[in-house]
């Protein structure tokens, strides 16, 4: 009879075997490299960072931060954790029409938005200017999930997730749409910078390219996680009359987000398959184009008006203030001490900068906590 360590062992080589059905070009877990050397368990290694991210606050914090629409009264919009639950689903399936790794695809897709700040993009936008001017870096949110599973989660000293699931977080932005993604090799220095290039200047996120097939079908996964969703949500919310889609899109793609969705993910699965690239046919690549202009047009440039974008940039800058002012008069009272820096490791409050520790601040709160602190430390 075997003993404990005798089964658990079996049951990895099963589990390693188990990959043995993916095609070629999938990403092995026997690939799989961490920043830092540990023991691995009976797990697979990227179902190691699976649960490593889902048992994060960061990943907890996503069911209250903006997906487009916030501080609306209607239950049934999208959040940021809707958002990824979309984004891993499509992974996943197309992972599996093709033969690649399904628990790769899936860390990365719920990793790949913990770095969003309060009220997605524009906020991002605003901690963005900020950071550039007061530490002469960029911020992106793209990067921050980076930090965050890096540098900031269990009290700075991080999660140590793989290589790939970093990689593929760094590199998933579904804004940079493609016809094709073709992934390029990379071991731990080309990633990491990779990653300070990108913090020195914006525009080198725009080159950045996954490592693996698995971070290709996740940064395609990305659009189509939220490209349907939005106009689901603002029907919804009775914001545009879907009868002004154009014609071409309809007949493509589909109007309903399961019918988008579908579409461009049996396209790319049937347009890849048995190939070492993810691609979408032309006819596909050229609609997902003009229905994500249609969504900028109709939905995101109007999801704020100018005097809400007023009142958002007041919260970031005037909160930054008052946090900066504690750090330096070392007060301790103040809740970026109370909730969050007397909580990290001695290496983190001694090697981080006073700009940067407010930036981590600041990116890691729901919108209803940014707006608490703001009532809080600016309104009283």
């Amino acid at each position: 009879m075997l003993n404990k360590e005798e089964i658990i062992k079996d049951i990895k080589i099963q589990m390693l075997k188990s990959e043995d059905s993916l095609k070629s070009y999938a990403t092995k877990s026997i690939e799989a490299v961490r920043l830092k050397e540990e023991n691995s368990d009976i797990r697979l290694e990227y179902a190691r960072d699976i649960d490593r991210i889902i048992h994060s606050p960061s990943y907890t914090r996503y069911i209250d931060k903006t997906q487009v629409y916030s501080y609306v009264s209607n239950d049934n919009i999208s959040r940021r954790m809707t958002h990824v639950q979309f984004v891993s689903r499509a992974a996943k399936t197309i992972a599996r029409g093709l033969g690649l790794n399904e628990d790769l695809c899936e860390s990365i897709a719920l990793g790949h938005d913990v770095g969003h700040v309060p009220f997605g993009h524009f906020g991002e936008s605003i901690l963005n200017e900020i950071s550039k001017k007061r530490m002469g870096k960029c911020f992106a949110h793209n990067l921050n999930s980076v930090r965050v599973y890096k540098d900031i989660e269990k009290k700075g000293i991080g999660c140590n997730l793989t290589l790939q699931t970093l990689d593929g977080i760094m590199c998933h932005n579904g804004e940079l749409v493609q016809k094709e993604y073709r992934p390029v090799k990379k071991n731990i220095d080309i990633f990491l910078k990779e990653y300070e290039d990108c913090r020195q200047n914006e525009k080198n996120i725009k080159k950045l390219v996954p490592m693996t097939l698995e971070g290709c079908v996740v940064r395609i996964s990305d659009i189509i996680g939220y490209i349907g969703k939005d106009i689901d949500d603002s029907r919804k919310l009775e914001l545009f009359d879907i009868d002004t889609i154009p014609k071409e899109i309809k007949v493509t793609l589909g109007v309903s987000n399961d019918e988008i969705m579908n579409n461009i993910i049996m396209d790319i699965i049937t347009q890849s398959y048995g190939k070492n690239y993810i691609q979408m046919s032309s006819l596909v690549y050229e609609q997902v184009l003009n229905l994500k202009k249609f969504n900028y047009e109709n939905i995101y440039y109007k999801a704020y008006n100018d005097s809400f974008k007023i009142k958002i940039k007041d919260m970031f800058e005037k909160l930054y203030d008052v946090y900066i002012y504690s750090l330096e008069n070392n007060d301790t009272k103040n809740d970026i001490y109370e909730v969050f820096l007397k909580k990290m490791s001695t290496k983190y409050q001694t090697e981080t900068s006073k700009d940067q520790i407010v930036i981590d601040y600041i990116s890691s709160m729901t919108d209803n906590f940014i707006k608490r602190q703001y009532e809080k430390y600016i309104c009283k």
